[in-house]
């Protein structure tokens, strides 16, 4: 591990070892980017929690991979076997919003400034919701991917967490091989993987690697 760097997942086990103690069920606002990313930490986390999973990516683009992606989300929470209750909470989908936060930003390289600023867009709406629907703590299925950056995810997380006065669970999912289980999950339950992150910046990048 590179020097200044925590450790998420083991911040996390140590939480869920203390749940375990306490034999609390506590409630989990968690945000998921789609289907495939989620299965994992649903098949994880659900163990300790009682999750509802939030869906709000008002970055994805177009709007039918949207309406795909809201689909395939609550398949996989109708057909998953977990310990604990599942639920599901949709987002609204404001487009308009995302395409304002990345004014300026159009040409900065995937997984930099424009998609730290995506992920504090999509962590705060779920603090917020997290608040308003009194739950215990509220997290990101995000950290899964090894594409994305778990460290700024945990500190955008904590920082936004604190301010609405919500305890945010880290995480690093795609340790202790999170990702590759979720890949076995996808082809379990079937489910649709897209080949881009999600917005139209992703979705020319994947279109310029291709040439």
């Amino acid at each position: 591990m590179e020097p200044g760097k925590i450790n998420y997942q083991k911040e996390l086990e140590k939480i869920l070892k203390k749940l375990e103690e306490e034999q609390s069920v506590p409630r989990l606002l968690l945000h998921s980017c789609c289907a495939p990313c989620s299965s994992y930490v649903l098949e994880y986390l659900s163990a300790y929690f009682e999750i509802t999973v939030f869906y709000y990516n008002p970055n994805i683009y177009p709007e039918s991979e949207y309406t795909k992606r809201v689909l395939e989300q609550q398949m996989l929470i109708r057909e998953m076997k977990v310990k604990y209750p599942v639920s599901f909470l949709a987002g609204v989908y404001e487009k308009e919003k995302f395409g304002r936060m990345a004014e300026g930003l159009e040409h900065v390289r995937e997984g930099g400034e424009r998609c730290f600023r995506c992920y504090a867009l999509r962590l705060k709406e779920t603090a917020e919701k997290a608040k308003e629907g009194g739950f215990d703590y509220f997290t990101t299925t995000l950290s899964i991917s090894p594409l994305k950056n778990a460290q700024k995810l945990n500190e955008i997380g904590l920082a936004v967490g604190k301010a609405a006065r919500v305890p945010y669970l880290v995480s690093d999912f795609k340790k202790r091989n999170g990702y590759q289980r979720s890949i076995e999950l996808s082809r379990e339950y079937d489910l649709y993987r897209q080949d881009y992150c999600g917005c139209r910046f992703s979705m020319e990048s994947r279109k310029n690697r291709e040439g």
